[in-house]
């Protein structure tokens, strides 16, 4: 395909699936329960860290989540007690258990004591402009909990060349622009031509059929050319495209 035809290509399906009618059926539908930043923030949050797998065994486990939680996500992690939290421990969502979650739960706790919202606990020093930066210095900061090393599994880790599929879907929602009814925009420290492409399997198959990814692996070196490439066609908001590459995959099954 010439440039122009697959820019062409991009824009259309961006527009066809950046639709408030595919959140119902997208993860995204949990902290849209919510209206308070705090609430949105965690309820993303921990919907996202479980996003692997069926979406809907994502979305009715991240239900069951906030519903341990008395529906009221941001109150009960700064208020909760022992005795409120053991009963988290009975949550299982494939290879997250109850001890993993009480990790998180105690290192958002931690973080909103002493930053009072998750962005600033995000964009704590001035200056930064790599994602790769942001998100290992803010999974350092939630390490800071003590925690089982099998926890860490749990938080997408580019270091290490994950490609943090999670905490950069996570991000778009925070990020990207409410306008369209899909994302939220609630976070102003960052802008969305910073954020990254959450590469999953859907999304990696598309962007290798359309010539848009030539690295095979599904890793960060990956995450970084893709991205770079969305960026060709839209500079200031690349991650737009995520919405066509991920619904020609899911719902179309595209194959050039």
């Amino acid at each position: 395909m010439q440039f122009d035809d697959l820019r062409t290509l991009l824009e259309q399906k961006t527009l066809q699936y950046h639709q408030p009618v595919f959140i119902e059926e997208d993860p995204i539908s949990i902290p849209h329960l919510f209206s308070r930043q705090q609430d949105i923030e965690i309820a993303g949050f921990l919907t996202a860290i479980i996003s692997w797998g069926q979406r809907k065994a994502i979305i009715q486990s991240s239900r069951l989540l906030i519903k341990m939680m008395d529906d009221a996500p941001w109150q009960f992690i700064m208020n909760a007690g022992m005795a409120e939290l053991r009963g988290l421990s009975k949550f299982k969502y494939r290879t997250l258990n109850g001890d993993d979650l009480l990790f998180i739960i105690e290192a958002l706790r931690k973080l909103y004591h002493e930053h009072e919202s998750m962005e600033n606990a995000f964009v704590y020093e001035a200056g930064e402009a790599s994602m790769f930066d942001f998100i290992n210095k803010f999974r350092g900061r939630l390490l800071e909990v003590p925690h089982m090393q099998r926890s860490e599994k749990h938080l997408g880790h580019p270091q290490k060349g994950s490609a943090a599929k999670r905490i950069n879907m996570f991000l778009r929602w925070m990020v990207r622009s409410a306008e369209g009814g899909v994302d939220f925009g609630l976070w102003k420290k960052l802008n969305p031509a910073q954020l990254c492409v959450p590469l999953d399997l859907h999304v990696g198959r598309v962007a290798r059929e359309l010539g848009l990814l030539n690295r095979r692996q599904d890793d960060w070196k990956a995450v970084e050319e893709l991205t770079a490439k969305l960026r060709t066609f839209d500079e200031n908001d690349p991650i737009k495209y995520d919405f066509a590459l991920f619904g020609m995959g899911r719902y179309e099954k595209f194959k050039l």
